[in-house]
């Protein structure tokens, strides 16, 4: 593979980073190369500035970046020039969240940016609809009072999905566990399902030559027909004990589905077949994700498998069989991103690496400390610049030309 790719002049065309796990909800992003020779030309700092706490990662789309964090005693929605950083609007409302559990009180859902409009979610439930142009509201739900919320871990997590005119999400309601609006109205649509809330963001997909609404929620997998809300096929994936969250993402290909969890759980591939589920493969022992989504390249899975809390290891799993094919430790928790013909790695200590997807062996080609830590918050590729993250700044990564 070639090391050292096409620099600026080739990343001319614009490539946004939009919502959670980018364009298409898969951890690729549209940009087709980046540098890859850092000992020769490494990343540089563009700039950065000084944010709240959070795990939302940036999104960025037609040139502007969209901050969610937390100030004060206030959610705040920021719009900056993605090139300098600079202001371009402001929204915020007040807050009086408290993480039960000391694990921060900033949002956990990452923005959605479609349409000419911004979608957000605030670890209470407040789901706001915001003008992308001017940062003005359009409308706002909250959820805490439409629905009964059921008490969670660490608040509401899951990022808004938009799928045509509609904006979906896992309330976790015993008579609405999954709900979707108007988008641009907030109007409720439809409700399905009576599951609790997880952590992992839905994604729409073309399964067996239909649309689906995928959810991984804290039961399992559910497909729903969009228009209607018909559940057309469900899997219970979930750990035996209670105190236990599912987080990861599903991850597409083709007609198949791949779900992680850890907490004793392990992965499983399932088949859509008529809208039925027939099962490739599962176990505890491939690609076990406490909170991180894996990436596909070609017939490999890259993620991160274990609980943060004991120390999670970067491994690549072979997407027909589960096999381990290599494993690395000292990564902890963090998030990986494609782009063109390498990976982007966010180590949990703030660590960023440009790594060669290979599954014979980890090939790290570049590396470079960019944030103090722990990072949770995932991060973002978008116009030959790169976004990350955590709990005291925002940094924006490119190459001076």
């Amino acid at each position: 593979m070639t090391r050292l790719l096409p620099l600026l002049a080739a990343l001319a065309v614009a490539a946004d980073w939009p919502q959670f796990l980018g364009p298409n909800r898969d951890a690729v992003s549209a940009d087709k190369a980046l540098p890859t020779d850092w000992a020769k030309n490494p990343p540089a700092v563009l700039w950065q500035r000084d944010v709240g706490p959070g795990f939302s990662g940036p999104v960025v789309a037609s040139g502007k970046l969209v901050l969610f964090h937390r100030v004060g005693d206030r959610e705040a929605v920021e719009c900056l020039d993605a090139a300098t950083g600079k202001a371009v609007w402001k929204y915020d409302y007040p807050t009086a969240y408290e993480d039960p559990y000391g694990k921060g009180d900033g949002p956990r859902s990452t923005p959605t940016v479609v349409g000419g409009k911004v979608y957000t979610l605030g670890p209470a439930g407040m789901l706001t609809c915001l003008d992308f142009a001017t940062g003005k509201q359009v409308w706002q739900r909250d959820l805490a009072k439409d629905y009964r919320l059921r008490p969670s871990y660490f608040g509401v997590g899951s990022s808004p999905l938009v799928e045509g005119d509609l904006v979906a999400l896992n309330v976790g309601d015993p008579k609405a566990g999954i709900v979707v609006w108007e988008k641009d109205t907030g109007k409720e649509v439809w409700r399905a399902t009576d599951h609790d809330a997880s952590y992992a963001s839905a994604v729409a997909a073309t399964l067996d030559g239909k649309r689906r609404l995928v959810f991984f929620t804290r039961e399992g997998l559910v497909g729903l027909e969009p228009a209607t809300g018909k559940v057309v096929f469900e899997k219970r994936w979930r750990a035996r004990i209670a105190a236990s969250v599912n987080a990861a993402t599903p991850v597409v290909r083709g007609n198949e589905l791949f779900l992680s969890a850890s907490y004793d759980t392990g992965a499983v591939v399932l088949r859509v077949e008529k809208d039925a589920l027939k099962e490739v493969w599962s176990g505890d022992e491939s690609l076990s994700s406490h909170f991180s989504t894996p990436v596909l390249v070609g017939d490999h899975l890259y993620g991160f498998d274990g609980r943060e809390e004991q120390g999670a290891r970067l491994r690549c799993v072979e997407w027909a069989t589960g096999k381990v094919r290599w494993s690395a430790d000292r990564y902890g928790c963090g998030s990986v991103v494609r782009v063109g013909g390498v990976l982007l790695v966010l180590a949990q200590d703030g660590r960023l690496e440009v790594v060669e997807p290979t599954p014979e062996k980890l090939v790290v080609l570049g590396s470079k400390k960019v944030l103090d830590g722990p990072v949770r918050a995932h991060l973002a590729v978008a116009d030959g610049r790169i976004f990350l993250r955590d709990n005291r700044k925002l940094v924006a990564l490119g190459w001076k030309e």
